[in-house]
């Protein structure tokens, strides 16, 4: 190949092309990055420096149009939107840019020219490591559709060096080691050498003379801006998501120390810094993990509202006169979940310290800028921080939050007196003596202008429940936006056979940015030859799955078989374990039938894929068990061609766009009402999978769209749930026999010698810390087997599970993060489009 790839780029000359759309002229702009940009030794033209340069020569073309969005936006002064999140799970870039700008056959025959495969090529790059799961994709998939749609709007979030983690599955489990997609460097990343701001932590607070306040000493450190390019498809928008770098200066590194043999001493402040963007959610354990995850939220909050002031600024800069109460018809700042709340007294501290505004007139401009995403209702991930934590980390902040809090208080003692006795709960600060705490989800609903759910249920349930009491207070403050995702990554580019299919038969490529034509494709549900042509697609897809497989588990798996996935966070309310103890009944029954009768059965391939949190010993117990499984099942000559397990280690994005196509059941199981809404799951949908799942977040929306015979429903109720804890408590849980069968299996050391009683426990007893079955695996247990029993029924007629396949993908227009996205600008944001012209 080096040899081949040497004479290959021999022939091509090496001459900077940076626009062009020729696929020699391309091929020769690759090279000129391989000569011109140097990564690596010279004359070397592998894989590996191909892609870095291939994506140099993509980068060419993105920061023109960059370049152009940027300058537009500051000559029209749009209100602009600033997306606040700790997490983007971005994934490849090299395939979706090269998609969006609609040049990806050139870029194949240029990569060809060269003595390379474009897939190849693309398999080189590593997955951006920014995010964990759903909340980080759906951020990706917001700035995908704000660039699409042409509006002015701008991510924010943090450069962790070594992400969450790279998932290791061993004998003992899953392991973590650090992510390295930044060890070589990342080809799309300009960092802005000007673009600096002075992030402060701990010290005092100074009164003046005139009474006013300021906020000094401590330590500073330095928030760096690092940008990567965010094109929409088959436009020239071109959009930024700004990540932050926290660096010490030169002058902060102690020389005298040094050299004095104080080595650690010396570069004290620099080490401290770089642990604030090493890891996404360092382990919040100890107290010195609480102080890291506070000063990583801060620290995104300081640098990207100084950041939007002084752009704020630059562009009022010789208009006039302007005055502070315009800042929120130019600016929008949405907080993707209560990481990013202490914007909030960090905007009033910017305005009333810096700007020197009084309280009203800086709680009126924040109050109109700052909007709020809500993304659970589970009470352990609803943000509370340690007060004197916050009184030592952020003096000046916590003074703001107290009077943010007595000012609330007066107003519900001026106004709503019927509310006086909810108010130990609604107010902000908790000052329980045992643990006074600040509620970072009731500080954003009294101080942002709207809060929003992210599907129907989920923000009926915030209504009625977790925020009723604000409700009768502000009764236009919540919202809902229902998800979605864009449809290029998770259809066009991760599927591009279907996607021909789609577009074929619809004699339109339009759905690709008005979903809602994917409908035109039920009058051809029954259509034999489209049937056919579906079946195809999917086929090709499972068969590159395979391959996958095979490649990092060594487990070879049947495409004839039904491949069944269930691919997410490991969580106990996700229930994987309801899955994996399903695959165990599944297992013992097929071992106890005769082999004429195993034949009747429905060949299957579960799939499980997730990563478990590095402190969570349940959900890494339910990655052992189910690898256990696997590694009896898979290995039972009796039963193999009919059942296999495997999971799949790391799961990230770039994993997800090769299961998802290949995928024909997909799993969302989670207990009812404690799904705010998922987004994988409308990913399956699209792509012609059907979901075994309950009536929990975006499943409820996905089922009435598609229609509910095309959905396999089973499990509790939202509004029965609390009734059935109730009932266990009260000892009337009657388990049925199938759910202790299969839990007697796992104890009677069928897989291994593994001591699996404490994961067990959590589904026995009727009450007490981790016991007494929260999550209703035992109540589901029976719904799920016979709604199983329903699949294996369905996947035995071809045509009728072809029919409903086109069904979920014709259903499923709904999803699309661009209609999400038009929602948020409409009727919160109050943004408009503004295209490059």
């Amino acid at each position: 190949m080096a040899e081949n790839g040497k004479s290959a780029t021999e022939k091509v000359p090496a001459v900077a092309n940076p626009l062009s759309e020729q696929p020699s002229e391309i091929a020769s702009n690759i090279n000129y990055h391989a000569q011109f940009s140097p990564h690596f030794s010279p004359f070397k033209f592998e894989p590996e420096q191909a892609f870095f340069a291939t994506a140099e020569s993509v980068r060419d073309r993105l920061v023109k149009q960059w370049n152009e969005t940027f300058l537009h936006y500051h000559k029209v002064d749009p209100k602009q939107t600033y997306y606040l999140s700790m997490e983007y799970l971005q994934g490849r870039a090299l395939t979706n840019a090269i998609g969006n700008l609609d040049i990806q056959n050139a870029y194949a025959e240029a990569l060809n020219k060269l003595g390379h495969e474009l897939e190849e090529i693309a398999e080189q790059e590593k997955d951006s490591a920014l995010g964990n799961g759903g909340l980080g994709r759906l951020a990706s998939c917001f700035l995908d559709s704000m660039a699409t749609l042409n509006l002015p709007a701008w991510g924010y979030g943090l450069r962790y060096k070594y992400g969450l983690f790279k998932q290791l599955i061993t004998k003992q489990g899953q392991e973590e080691i650090a992510e390295d997609w930044l060890e070589k460097f990342s080809p799309w990343e300009v960092v802005r050498h000007d673009i600096v701001f002075p992030v402060r932590f701990f010290g005092s607070i100074e009164i003046n003379p005139d009474g006013s306040r300021k906020w000094v000493g401590g330590e500073v450190v330095q928030a760096l801006a690092y940008d990567a390019p965010i094109p929409g498809y088959k436009t020239k928008n071109t959009i930024s998501l700004r990540l932050w770098e926290a660096k010490g200066r030169a002058e902060d590194f102690n020389l005298f120390q040094f050299n004095d043999g104080q080595y650690e001493s010396a570069a004290q402040l620099h080490s401290r810094a770089q642990q604030i963007c090493a890891v996404l959610y360092p382990g919040d354990a100890t107290e010195d993990g609480k102080l890291l995850r506070l000063k990583q939220q801060f620290f995104l909050c300081s640098a990207s509202l100084q950041d939007i002031i002084l752009r704020f600024k630059e562009r009022r800069s010789g208009k006039g006169s302007w005055k502070w109460s315009e800042f929120p018809s130019k600016v929008a700042v949405q907080l993707n979940d209560t990481h990013p709340t202490l914007a909030i007294p960090e905007l009033m501290r910017l305005l009333m310290d810096d700007e020197r505004l009084g309280w009203d007139e800086a709680w009126d401009v924040t109050t109109r800028t700052i909007a709020y995403t809500n993304h659970t209702v589970l009470p352990e991930a609803l943000e509370k921080w340690s007060q004197p934590v916050m009184w030592k980390l952020l003096p000046r902040h916590m003074e703001i939050i107290e009077e943010i809090d007595k000012r609330f208080l007066a107003m519900i003692n001026a106004t709503r007196p019927d509310l006086e006795h909810k108010l130990p709960t609604m107010r902000v600060l908790d000052h329980n003596p045992q643990k006074p705490v600040v509620r970072m989800a009731n500080l954003c609903v009294v101080s942002a202008h709207t809060v929003n759910g992210v599907a129907q249920l989920h923000s009926d349930i915030l209504k009625a429940e977790l925020f009723a009491d604000y409700v009768s207070i502000w009764p236009t403050k919540f919202q809902n936006k229902t998800n979605g995702i864009t449809p290029r990554r998770w259809l066009r580019f991760c599927s591009p056979k279907l996607s021909n299919i789609i577009t074929k038969w619809l004699k339109t490529d339009q759905w690709l940015t008005n979903l809602d034509l994917l409908s035109g494709l039920r009058e051809f549900a029954d259509n034999a030859d489209f049937q056919d042509e579906w079946a195809s697609a999917k086929m090709a897809n499972k068969q590159r799955l395979a391959q996958y497989i095979l490649r990092v588990t060594g487990v070879s798996i049947d495409p004839n078989s039904l491949f069944d996935i269930q691919v997410k966070r490991i969580h106990e309310y996700k229930r994987q374990l309801l899955n994996i103890l399903g695959a165990i009944y599944r297992y013992k029954k097929l071992k106890e039938m005769s082999p004429e009768l195993r034949k009747n059965t429905t060949s299957r391939t579960i799939m499980i894929g997730g990563k478990a949190f590095a402190t969570y010993t349940n959900a890494k117990r339910i990655v052992k068990l189910v690898n256990d499984v696997g590694a009896v099942v898979n290995n039972d000559p009796e039963v193999n061609s009919y059942l296999k397990v495997v999971f799949v280690p790391n799961y990230n994005v770039s994993v997800a766009e090769m299961l998802i196509p290949g995928s024909e059941l997909s799993q969302h199981i989670s207990t009812a009402g404690m799904e705010a809404s998922g987004t994988s799951n409308m990913k399956f949908a699209l792509n012609g999978c059907l979901i075994i799942g309950t009536l929990d977040g975006a499943n409820v929306e996905i089922r009435e769209e598609i229609g509910e015979e095309n959905f396999f429903l089973f499990g509790a109720r939202a509004d029965e749930v609390p009734q059935l804890r109730k009932d266990r408590e009260n000892g009337l849980f009657k388990p049925d026999p199938r759910f202790e069968e299969a839990k007697q299996f796992i104890r009677s050391g069928a897989f291994g010698s593994y001591d699996y009683n404490p994961l067990l426990d959590s589904l026995e007893g009727n009450s007490g810390y981790g016991r007494g079955d929260y999550f209703l695996v035992g109540h589901d247990f029976p719904d799920y087997m016979d709604a199983q029993a329903r699949v294996d029924e369905a996947y035995k007629d071809r045509k009728k599970w072809l029919k409903m396949s086109i069904l979920s993908t014709a259903g499923s227009g709904k999803f699309s993060s661009d209609r999400t996205i038009a929602q948020y600008a409409k009727e919160i944001w109050n943004i408009e489009e503004c295209q490059v012209p």
